[in-house]
């Protein structure tokens, strides 16, 4: 691409917003995994949603191909350019202002690239909880969250990231402004446009602004991590809290020995408090309205009636909010404690609950037959049925060698059995690069001509994060 078309970004941006040396674009073109670098001509830092269409335009007009970015956590590669450099990444880091907070109809508007702990402390001064919560919440950005439908640790209450979203302002291929700015909880006026975007990656059209919902606050929040012997007994006590806390159950995290392990081995301070060899911890979380008495004694008796029925051996309550968040950052260290470890086979993966105890046990023995050594990492959002369930090689082994020669059957074991239990091969993560060739299989080939025709209807020019979820 010649220096022109980079003068004409300039003359929409500051050159200071226009990134062209390699020192400069390095950061933007590697995945935080490190697992995925490309090449781009530039990186552009738009500062307002005018400026993202006038670059849109530009792009269409030049046959550019633009890569849109949030905090760049990902772990698909969705956010990361191809090698052939001719591509631009479009990071959203400035675009990181909190337009409205409605208290009334209890709403906040912001832009693409607010940071999720920022929109979360923003929305608590206000009284207010904003329910999204993962590992990354201090880096992505909530562009990047509704353009991968991000879960985390409240979806068993509060749903996904499309489920707090109430209205978008999208950029399209073409560089026009979709102002679906609505903050309404019903609108049935034809195409749901919104669900569309959500969830795309950035293929479709890019997300520059977002209405989400809030909560009140709760008054207080109980934590306990309980041992259990096995997934059935987990799935029964998954059950009888649902039963007996219904909507104040907020979190329910599984968590593997093997796992646990891992984490006390690189952070000692995250030890288990639980002790003896426990198969499964499993973090629970109770959120209350109306008084910490309430919720304690509903925990306790919960927990009364899970130990006579011998679904757990042991169990520990938080005392405090700060052992409560000692819990938490336990489970969240464990994505912390694998990238320490080296580099690891993922797997963001969605199984019904029926399925799990089956899936878990044989997929483990399949696992263990066919690549002796490996450790087995599995750990999730067990409410919801999300399983990271991730393959670390033998100890010993290096890393990369190992995955570079096992990557390939490790995954069409794990994708093969997930297609047993009429589960999903992406629970969160979103699909990206990494998961590209997987999904017309796993989608099936009507679904898959689906999502090409809309690919082709909203990106003729193919200019919006090419080879990304779909190619065309």
């Amino acid at each position: 691409m010649t220096n022109s078309f980079i003068n004409e970004i300039k003359n929409i941006l500051d050159q200071k917003y226009v990134l062209i040396e390699e020192v400069d674009k390095a950061p933007y073109q590697t995945d935080w995994r490190k697992r995925f670098t490309g090449k781009a001509q530039a990186v552009v830092l738009p500062g307002a949603s005018d400026e993202v269409a006038q670059i849109v335009k530009l792009c269409a007009a030049n046959n550019v191909s633009i890569v849109p970015q949030g905090g760049h956590t990902g772990f698909c590669g969705g956010a990361t350019p191809d090698n052939i450099g001719n591509q631009i990444i479009m990071n959203f880091k400035r675009m990181n202002q909190i337009r409205e907070i409605d208290v009334a109809n209890q709403t906040i508007t912001l832009e693409a690239g607010c940071i999720l702990q920022a929109v979360q402390e923003e929305a608590a001064n206000y009284g207010f909880l904003f329910p999204l919560s993962l590992g990354a919440e201090g880096s992505c950005m909530i562009g990047g969250n509704l353009a991968t439908n991000a879960g985390g640790t409240n979806v068993l209450r509060y749903g996904n990231a499309r489920d707090l979203c109430l209205g978008l302002e999208v950029v399209t291929a073409s560089g026009d402004i979709w102002d679906g700015m609505k903050d309404l909880r019903k609108d049935n006026t034809g195409y749901d446009l919104r669900d569309l975007f959500v969830g795309s990656e950035g293929t479709l059209g890019i997300i520059t602004a977002a209405v989400m919902k809030l909560y009140p606050l709760p008054i207080s929040q109980w934590t306990t991590l309980v041992a259990t012997d096995n997934i059935a007994s987990t799935i029964a006590l998954l059950n009888l809290f649902q039963k007996r806390a219904t909507s104040l159950l907020t979190g329910f995290e599984m968590m593997t020995q093997e796992s646990l392990d891992l984490n006390e081995k690189h952070f000692p301070q995250m030890a288990n408090p639980l002790q003896g060899n426990l198969p499964y911890t499993v973090l629970i979380e109770l959120s209350d309205h109306e008084s910490e008495t309430h919720v304690r004694q509903l925990l306790e008796t919960i927990l009364e009636e899970a130990f006579e029925a011998q679904l757990i051996s042991d169990a520990v309550i938080a005392s405090n909010l700060s052992q409560a968040n000692t819990f938490w950052q336990m489970r969240e260290h464990i994505t912390l404690a694998q990238a320490e470890e080296g580099a690891n086979l993922k797997h963001d993966i969605t199984i019904p609950l029926s399925f799990l105890d089956s899936f878990i046990s044989e997929t483990d023995q399949l696992m263990r037959e066919r690549f002796p050594g490996v450790r087995i990492i599995n750990f999730g959002h067990l409410g919801d049925g999300n399983l990271h369930y991730n393959i670390a090689p033998p100890l010993g082994i290096d890393p990369r060698f190992f995955n570079e020669t096992n990557e390939k059957p490790i995954r069409e074991l794990v994708y093969g059995q997930v297609e047993r239990c009429k589960g999903s091969i992406s629970a969160e993560h979103g699909v990206g690069q990494l998961k590209l060739d997987g999904l017309r299989a796993h989608k099936g080939e009507v679904a898959h001509e689906l999502m090409k025709t809309l690919k082709r209807a909203l990106d003729p020019q193919n200019i919006l994060n090419p080879n990304k979820v779909v190619s065309i």
